[in-house]
């Protein structure tokens, strides 16, 4: 067994065990909102919690023609006409820190058109828990908890509703997922030293993903890369990439790209063709090559997100530190401050 650096696993698996054990609160509340009508769905997030509502969006957009909206809590309270936003919205958010400013200002713009807001927070403690219609708490925080709750609670709506009839076989499979998730990292932990260690100093790195997975790889990006190791990013989509940033590939910049399992998976590998050919330095990090024990793969789509955090949002982000001497929790701006 590969041994994690910087990493507890038992405590990791219990973790686990707390966010699933979630599933009776989640299930409660959806099965609650889901008498009632709604004309939409809206989903409020800001950095990495709208890139973690992005593929939970994606995916009830597949299922239905209920409109989905996903929007950033920064800009929906400047926005002058939202004739969507109702109180026959359903309305989602979440901070894990539940103190964020831009959400909490969502939630108070939503109340005062007298629309209910429901979501996930860390503790009853929390300013945002004092402001939601109904709370659902999340204290690990972890990318794939909140994932795995996210999905939790709109699969099992839809379910309600007669949309997804799949939820029962997927709920119940997910308490294998921890499990699952550091099996992977284990496997991975040797090739990610490697790329740490290659790449950690560069002065660009390009990070290419689509569809289910770029939310995930926007937050490995920005708020990763960018935000906790300072190391600078240029984030793409695979079909924007041959739209501008295809123009900086050389044997100088680092090409990271995001292999999903969706209808997007054929424009990942046009970007892989392309930068097979043109630098020797890019690296493939492909779902595919991680199989699950005891979960279908069905439901690989919806779990692919929680793969790559695993293996970059969380493991290759430590391996850098390591190598950065920069510590994952240091901040020379964000929430330091008033600005």
């Amino acid at each position: 067994m590969t041994l994690l650096k910087k990493f507890d696993s038992e405590k990791y698996l219990e973790s686990g065990k707390k966010t699933y054990a979630q599933r009776e609160n989640i299930e409660k509340l959806a099965d609650e909102l889901s008498k009632n009508k709604y004309d939409n769905i809206v989903m409020i997030g800001i950095g990495g919690t709208w890139m973690e509502w992005y593929p939970v969006a994606m995916y009830l957009r597949h299922l239905s023609n209920i409109p989905v909206y996903l929007e950033n809590a920064g800009e929906l309270v400047i926005k002058e006409d939202i004739d969507y936003l109702t109180s026959k919205s359903l309305v989602v958010t979440a901070s894990a820190s539940g103190d964020t400013k831009e959400i909490l200002e969502a939630v108070k713009f939503c109340k005062n058109k007298g629309i209910n807001v429901y979501g996930f927070t860390k503790d009853e403690t929390t300013p945002l828990n004092k402001l939601l219609t109904k709370s659902i708490f999340n204290p690990m925080g972890d990318c794939e908890d909140s994932y795995l709750m996210y999905f939790m609670l709109m699969l099992r709506i839809y379910s309600d509703w007669g949309i997804y009839n799949d939820y029962n076989r997927w709920a119940d499979q997910m308490k294998f997922l921890h499990k699952n998730l550091l099996r992977f990292r284990e496997e991975f932990e040797d090739r990610g030293t490697e790329i740490a260690k290659k790449y950690y100093n560069a002065p660009l790195t390009m990070i290419v993903g689509s569809g289910m997975l770029w939310g995930e790889t926007s937050l490995f990006s920005m708020c990763i890369l960018e935000e906790m190791q300072w190391v600078r990013t240029r984030p793409v989509t695979s079909a924007e990439f041959f739209h501008g940033a295809l123009e900086l590939v050389d044997n100088t910049l680092p090409v990271f790209l995001v292999k999903g399992e969706d209808e997007y998976r054929p424009l990942d590998e046009r970007v892989e063709r392309f930068i097979s050919k043109h630098t020797n330095k890019y690296e493939i990090f492909d779902t595919k090559d991680f199989v699950f024990d005891g979960i279908d793969d069905d439901f690989r789509r919806i779990c692919s997100p929680m793969i790559i955090t695993a293996l970059l949002t969380d493991r290759l982000a430590t391996l850098y530190s390591l190598n950065t001497g920069h510590d994952l929790d240091f901040r020379r701006y964000y929430r330091q401050f008033e600005y």
